[in-house]
């Protein structure tokens, strides 16, 4: 017969996000209700960050199973209790009015189609009625002017509150801003890192962004300057990270998660994508051809407690909608606009959760790149 004796027994092994045990992490188990073969459990989470919530949920699961009975029926009810940051060590971040939710669409790789998600979620997006903005911050890469059909526009100037900013380009009822409309189309940009940083910065500061419901950052591949200034620069709702399911795609995308879930940044990861999931010929619509991997995005999204939100097949209208600037996602029919209106409600529904379950999301200081010693004060 099971006890409450039997449950603190195999759950006295189990550790909360602060590194305290469960059974000593000032009252972590609440409550244990035992009724025959199913259990019920109060937990208390010391941590609001999401994945470290259901890596508790994960654990305190197996423990139970792994030490009691395998087939034990278990309803965990996590609530959250986190400590409360003196005053004293938080700084203040700035954030931009009138946009209410900031999303870094990243990915650890280059290649994956990181740009390309942005764009078609931008647009999904703005069709169903949200206002969408994106800055395009792949500096040394802008793809978003060709991608939107806007290479050859410039932003005008516009003067709000008697102060001149930049106007941005509106595109498919979307507001865009890029280095691209700047520089001529077989110019490089030959900067070092704090150049890249400042113009970067007053794009995002001194543009018109006017009332957004989701302004994308379109960041470039991997982790560095700019990621870092992104996540100090203004209060980041969330990530999604973008990768393809071959092994190389993977490693990256893995890195590219533990750096929003780094101490010093703690950015939520909304959500994993799988671009180029598979390969559909036009003449077998039933037929699927793993190409780069099967479903490897969505084992890693297990493997790191982060939600999956969906895959994109490799269709060869996709990358012909780019390279004319015209998103696949504005497709009448077919798989293309399923595909991304499924990635951008799983995004929406991970950020109410993330919303609902989080405190206001901090703008990260970052002192030092070696060490991330940071002091985050909450918006």
């Amino acid at each position: 017969m099971i006890t409450r004796k039997h449950v603190e027994e195999a759950l006295s092994a189990v550790a909360n996000a602060s590194g305290k045990g469960l059974l000593l992490a000032s009252n972590g188990l609440r409550n244990v209700q035992v009724m025959g073969k199913e259990v019920i459990v109060d937990v208390v989470s010391d941590s609001p960050v999401l994945h470290q919530k259901k890596k508790l949920e994960v654990e305190v699961l197996q423990a139970l199973h792994a030490r009691i009975d395998e087939k034990l029926q278990v309803t965990i009810n996590l609530t959250v209790e986190a400590p409360e940051t003196p005053e004293t060590t938080l700084l203040r971040g700035k954030a931009i009015d009138g946009i209410q939710h900031v999303v870094a669409i990243a990915s650890g790789k280059g290649g994956v189609g990181k740009s390309t998600v942005t764009a078609n979620l931008a647009v999904t997006l703005a069709g169903m009625g949200f206002k969408v903005g994106i800055l395009d911050a792949d500096i040394y890469g802008p793809s978003m002017p060709l991608m939107f059909d806007v290479v050859s526009d410039k932003p005008g100037a516009i003067e709000v509150n008697g102060v001149r900013k930049m106007e941005a380009i509106e595109s498919y009822g979307v507001k865009v801003m890029s280095i691209g409309f700047f520089a001529g189309t077989d110019q490089a940009v030959v900067w070092r890192g704090p150049m890249a940083t400042k113009a970067l910065n007053q794009m995002l500061q001194e543009t018109h962004w006017g009332a957004l419901d989701f302004l994308l950052i379109d960041l470039p591949p991997g982790t560095g300057d700019i990621h870092l200034s992104m996540v100090q620069a203004l209060p980041i709702t969330g990530a999604v990270v973008v990768s393809t399911p071959q092994n190389v795609a993977l490693a990256d995308a893995r890195k590219g998660v533990g750096m929003f879930q780094m101490d010093a940044i703690q950015i939520p990861v909304l959500g994993i994508v799988e671009n180029m999931a598979y390969f559909t010929p036009a003449e077998l619509p039933d037929r699927k051809y793993y190409l780069f991997g099967k479903e490897g995005a969505q084992q890693l999204a297990h493997q790191l407690q982060v939600p999956f939100l969906g895959e994109i097949p490799l269709v060869q209208s996709i990358r012909e909608a780019g390279d004319v600037g015209h998103p696949a996602a504005l497709q009448p029919t077919g798989p293309n606009p399923e595909a991304f209106a499924a990635v951008a409600q799983n995004m929406i529904s991970s950020l109410a959760d993330r919303v609902e379950n989080l405190p206001p999301t901090e703008a990260v200081r970052i002192t030092t790149m070696a060490g991330c010693k940071t002091k985050p004060r909450t918006v």
